[in-house]
């Protein structure tokens, strides 16, 4: 199945779509779960198909929408769930012929565009970057966490070198009035030992922000161990990344599940030791030079894939210890 690139400048732009198409096969059949449906252009793809069934998933509400459209289209075919992929298992579909998942872990670009959500350093307003489904605001976070946890935000998921000086910055001015979007971004400027010409200097802070507001290391990490669970022989696990942490993440998922730690629960090690997962290619799969072109925005994303060799359910890993002072970070959020 060819899937033809057409660039829209007023919608998002399913990233790596073609190559995304190829590797999942939809053309043989089968229920796919789209993890992070967003505007639908996966899903849509994927429905091309007449014996494709699709479960959507997004946690935001503002995805109702298009979702709507397309379960008029597709009424036996397609549903959708407003939930967040961490809650997969959750879903029930031991029984079901789940044969791909699909993670695309980028903001859509009708969310960046919305300034409500406060996503972008361009937005005006109050500090938000909730995408549905939260506990807290990035204004919370801003306005009310201490320095020490403020740090550690700023230091880990954005690996901001100056998150100090920004911190102390930011303590100073919240005493006099809550910071918004436009101070914040002149606090992480002026704290800046040098700007870059490359990217905006507040791009690491408001990426570190998004990350803990929308608790995305954990939400990750979850949604794919049921997402691992729930695939059946042969199922692919498909996760598109956009920076350094999430693509960390999600290599040494893959690779542990395909080396020697994906033996399963009810099984001894003893007796069972072939490995159940392999990996489609061991490099990542990154856009082409036409899609870099045609949407440059595209150019931080890493595809990788993961395959199923056997029918189980559970299986162990050691992901959450792995990574457990990143969830802790995130667990800062309870003092809010």
């Amino acid at each position: 199945m060819e899937a033809t690139i057409v660039q829209d400048k007023t919608r998002h732009y399913p990233v790596l779509l073609k190559e995304i198409i190829s590797i999942i096969s939809p053309q043989y059949g089968g229920t796919f779960i789209d993890c992070t449906f967003g505007q639908g252009g996966y899903t849509r793809e994927i429905l091309k198909n007449k014996e494709n069934k699709v479960i959507g998933i997004d946690r935001d509400s503002e995805s109702l929408k298009i979702a709507k459209e397309i379960e008029s289209e597709y009424p036996d075919r397609f549903i959708f769930k407003n939930l967040n992929f961490s809650k997969l298992g959750n879903l029930k579909l031991k029984n079901e012929n789940i044969r791909g998942i699909l993670f695309d872990l980028g903001y859509s670009f009708t969310q960046i565009k919305n300034l409500e959500k406060g996503l972008s350093f361009n937005s005006s307003g109050s500090l938000d970057m909730r995408m549905g489904l939260n506990e807290f605001s990035a204004k919370e976070t801003v306005n009310k966490l201490d320095g020490k946890s403020l740090v550690k935000i700023f230091k880990s998921f954005g690996d901001e070198r100056d998150a100090k000086l920004i911190v102390k910055n930011i303590l100073k001015e919240r005493l006099l009035k809550e910071i918004d979007t436009p101070q914040l971004v002149r606090i992480i400027k002026k704290s800046k030992k040098g700007i870059s010409k490359k990217t905006h200097s507040a791009t690491k802070v408001f990426q570190a922000l998004r990350i803990f507001v929308n608790k995305e290391i954990s939400e990750l990490i979850y949604g794919m161990i049921h997402a691992a669970k729930i695939l059946k022989k042969d199922g692919l696990l498909v996760v598109v990344t956009f920076h350094s942490l999430e693509d960390k993440i999600v290599k040494y998922f893959f690779r542990s599940l395909s080396e020697h730690k994906s033996v399963s629960r009810y099984q001894p090690e003893e007796i069972h030791k072939e490995i159940l997962f392999k990996l489609h290619q061991k490099k990542p799969i990154v856009p082409s030079n036409r899609e870099l072109k045609e949407n440059p925005p595209s150019r931080s994303a890493k595809l990788r894939c993961l395959i199923k060799k056997e029918n189980f359910y559970d299986f162990k890993t050691d992901i959450l210890d792995k990574f457990k002072d990143l969830i802790e970070i995130e667990n800062l959020g309870l003092e809010l």
